[in-house]
């Protein structure tokens, strides 16, 4: 069965950056989805993606996109 976690993480991403710049809006900043990797060795641990946001105080948030279950 087939994962959407990049194409989900992409999807809200692109649409918090689009707020951004289009409305009068509390985020400041939207990093790109960062794949989990393993810390020291590089390699693939799950589908799970990260994105973090930033809001306009300067606090920053974690958004996770992974599978349930």
């Amino acid at each position: 069965m087939m994962v959407y976690c990049d194409y989900i993480a992409d999807r809200v991403s692109r649409y918090l950056r689009r707020d951004m710049e289009d409305n009068d809006t509390l985020v400041m900043a939207v990093g790109k989805p960062q794949t989990d990797l393993h810390p020291t060795e590089g390699w693939f641990q799950s589908t799970k993606k990260t994105i973090e946001v930033q809001d306009t105080n300067g606090k920053i948030y974690l958004v996770t996109v992974e599978e349930k279950g």
